[in-house]
């Protein structure tokens, strides 16, 4: 009978539940830890509800657990497990900030002021404090899950900071964790945070980074955007990279992203460049579909190219065009874009040919070039430029 008596109540005591206030639940469409209403809004979050996007988060005394010895002994172990494997070389600032949030969801049993997480973000200023700032993040996610039974991720907004804060730090590894569509830091990974990385990696020239992010973009369903083709397309040509530039434009054009003005500038400058005028025209093809008129670089990328065919009649009636459709604040670009073409083109497109070509490439451009500008001013334009780089020795190649 006493075995039977105390099978009884460890059974009652076993079935005991964690008591939550029931009118303070949350229920699992709440949005929180959500930043006050920025110029950094999801727009693509809560287009069809009148909530905010940024609502706010539940404060600490919203939700209140009557704990149990067993039950918190176990929260604590597991919480401090991830916490132990920190490195003690934190930021004071965050350390306090960290210790404080994770007293809250450990300690108190509640979620902790929606303030601290973005005082934490913006105080992070080393690989530690990143360190700190992902635990706190599993940490409140799984606070999330046990204990309010959310399963959905934390906002896009969130993620985007998560991102800023790791590309400003240099923490790279970190920031490319906020691009995974499954991670275990509640992040929501968008194509805005992976922007964030690849300005970082535009900042340090960096393409090795970016094929790395590409890769995690295509991995993880992230939509290619205008702007992304901008970045790429810049840390392309700024490493000096046609390969990249090739290889990642087709896949802009082959996802039907509506490529910029700036995008066209950047890919046709470097065509001309390089002289490869049989992918110059198939780009010119491309913007002309979207584009109207000409920018002052696109269209001196087409005189160029004339110039490699050795049209030089056709390169300059590109150039009257241009000073025809072009604003009075642009026209003065011309005469600069022109004595560039004259000073500078020839030896930089001469270089990258075959050496056996070098040679006949260097005599038309040394003809084909004063016939442009002799066509210009048969045309009535003011053109004002020293061709005589053209005929010093170390002006252009033979």
């Amino acid at each position: 009978m006493q075995v039977i008596s105390h099978a009884r109540r460890l059974s009652r005591a076993l079935k005991s539940p964690i008591i939550l206030n029931s009118d303070r639940f949350i229920s699992s469409d709440f949005r929180f830890l959500e930043a006050p209403l920025t110029s950094l809004q999801c727009r693509n979050h809560h287009t069809s509800s009148k909530t905010p996007c940024f609502s706010g988060m539940i404060q600490s005394n919203h939700l209140q657990t009557t704990q149990r010895p067993m039950y918190s002994m176990m929260s604590r172990a597991c919480f401090a497990s991830e916490a132990s494997t920190t490195e003690s070389s934190p930021t004071e600032a965050v350390k306090e900030l960290y210790d404080k949030m994770l007293e809250s969801v450990v300690g108190k049993r509640t979620m902790p002021p929606n303030a601290w997480l973005w005082s934490l973000l913006e105080n992070c200023k080393n690989n530690d404090d990143i360190k700190l700032l992902f635990d706190i993040l599993q940490n409140l996610r799984r606070f999330r899950l046990s204990n309010l039974r959310i399963h959905a991720d934390f906002n896009c907004n969130l993620c985007r900071e998560v991102a800023k804060t790791c590309a400003r730090v240099g923490a790279l590894d970190y920031g490319k964790k906020a691009l995974w569509k499954h991670n275990v830091y509640g992040l929501s990974p968008s194509i805005g945070s992976a922007h964030h990385l690849l300005l970082y990696a535009k900042a340090h020239n960096d393409a090795k980074l970016m094929v790395e992010i590409m890769k995690l973009l295509k991995r993880n369903d992230l939509p290619l955007q205008s702007g992304t083709a901008d970045i790429v397309f810049s840390i392309c040509y700024n490493t000096d990279n046609w390969e990249l530039m090739s290889k990642y434009s087709k896949k802009f054009v082959k996802a039907g992203v509506k490529l910029r003005q700036t995008s066209f500038d950047v890919w046709m400058e470097f065509a001309a460049k390089i002289g490869d005028t049989e992918a110059l025209w198939k780009i010119e093809k491309l913007r002309s579909e979207s584009m109207k008129q000409h920018s002052l670089v696109t269209g001196f990328s087409c005189t160029k190219g004339f110039l490699l065919e050795h049209k030089p009649e056709d390169a300059a009636a590109v150039i009257q065009v241009l000073n025809q459709t072009l604003s009075d604040a642009k026209k003065p670009g011309i005469m600069a874009e022109l004595q560039k073409l004259v000073s500078d083109w020839p030896l930089e497109v001469i270089k990258r040919q075959k050496e056996e070509d070098r040679k006949a490439l260097a005599a038309s451009l040394k003809s084909d070039i004063p016939a442009m500008v002799s066509g210009l001013l048969n045309m009535g334009l003011d053109v004002n430029v020293n061709v005589e780089d053209l005929t010093r020795e170390e002006g252009i190649l033979y």
